[in-house]
């Protein structure tokens, strides 16, 4: 469900920026942003490279788009 949310308007400027680099929506640059800080949160010993990694594997197991890891 769609909620409309206030948030400052550096912070909107920021992901505009980060948005327009990562070629994401608005939207979808401050849900990456809240998904990563959720993740940090909720384990703050990870790296952000190991969390992102993490993030994008996850989104390729829910597109069926898994493929067996090859160690070395």
């Amino acid at each position: 469900m769609a909620m409309a949310v206030r948030i400052s308007e550096e912070l909107v400027g920021e992901a505009k920026r980060f948005s327009k680099i990562e070629h994401r929506s608005l939207t979808g640059q401050i849900e990456h942003w809240a998904r990563i800080g959720k993740c940090a949160e909720e384990n703050p010993d990870l790296t952000y490279s190991l969390t992102r990694e993490i993030l994008i594997g996850l989104e390729e197991l829910d597109h069926d788009e898994k493929t067996e890891y090859q160690f070395g």
